[in-house]
Formats: structure tokens, C-alpha cells, sequence
């Protein structure tokens, strides 16, 4: 019996340094005979250590990812583009073709780990984020039918 194909998903953030990361990561270990993920960022500000950290602590190496603009993919015709952020959903640029778009915002763990006074509170801004994308990520594709 022939497997159906894979779905093409990008996970879109502003930089492409955490939580696209993340979601690429997740949905390869979890989900890889189902989907072929991408991330790209708006812009791209690096890969972010305690996101690469905290992805290790839960059994999942995205320390040979890179931080990878937008433009790096366009050649390619997605299945889904999800935007992991509030700002990559309003600066998304139209993708042309069968191309669904869908917004997934999940809270920016850089941004709340500024006020914290150790950095294991800072990781438990990263750890909890890190789950729920990985909730979202263990309902895909199943969960991508309909949230359009």
C-alpha cells in the first residue's frame, strides 16, 4: 500500500531562533513519516541557546539547526505555512497556490525570561512553551483541518 505524501509545513517566526525552531524540531521527531517541516523567520536572529537547551531536555537536537530567512524557502509550495508569532502573522507575505495559512501564537520565551532573576526561571519560560508546541505538534495534521 503506498504511503500518501508527506504534508510540506513551514513554521514561520519573527527571527527563527525559538519557537519555529522548536516546531520544526518537535514535528521531525514526532512526526516525521506524516509531515516535512521547515522554519524560517521574518528576519533571522540566530539560533537561541536555551531553546536548543531545553529541546535537549526533552530529547530533541536542534543544535545543527540555523536561523534561515524567509526568502531562503519561497522557491518551495508549502502544504501550510503556521505563524508561531504575532508579528510574523501580520508581516506573513501572501504565498501564492494551494498554500493554507494559519496562525498558532505561542507566547515569545526570550521576551519573558528578560525579567527573570535565575536562569532556571528563565528556562521555565522556554520549558513551558516548549510543551505547548509540542501539544500542537502531536495533533498535527489532524488539528491543521478545519483552524482555516
Amino acid at each position: 500500500m503506498n504511503k500518501p505524501p508527506k504534508i510540506k509545513v513551514l513554521f514561520l517566526c519573527t527571527g527563527n531562533s525559538c519557537r519555529s525552531q522548536m516546531a520544526e524540531g518537535w514535528a521531525r521527531f514526532l512526526k516525521s513519516d506524516e509531515i516535512e517541516p521547515y522554519s524560517a523567520g521574518i528576519e533571522t536572529h540566530g539560533l537561541n541557546p536555551l531553546a536548543v537547551k531545553v529541546m535537549a531536555e526533552a530529547g530533541v537536537d536542534i543544535s545543527g539547526h540555523r536561523s534561515k530567512h524567509l526568502k531562503e524557502l519561497m522557491h518551495l509550495e508549502f502544504d501550510y505555512v503556521i505563524t508561531v508569532c504575532d508579528a510574523a502573522n501580520e508581516s506573513c507575505p501572501f504565498f501564492p497556490g494551494r498554500t493554507i495559512r494559519i496562525h498558532k501564537g505561542f507566547d515569545d520565551p526570550p521576551k519573558l525570561a528578560k525579567t527573570a532573576k535565575t536562569e532556571e526561571e528563565a528556562l521555565n519560560h522556554y520549558r513551558r512553551v516548549r510543551d505547548e508546541i509540542r501539544a500542537f505538534v502531536e495533533g498535527m495534521p489532524e488539528n491543521l483541518i478545519g483552524s482555516h
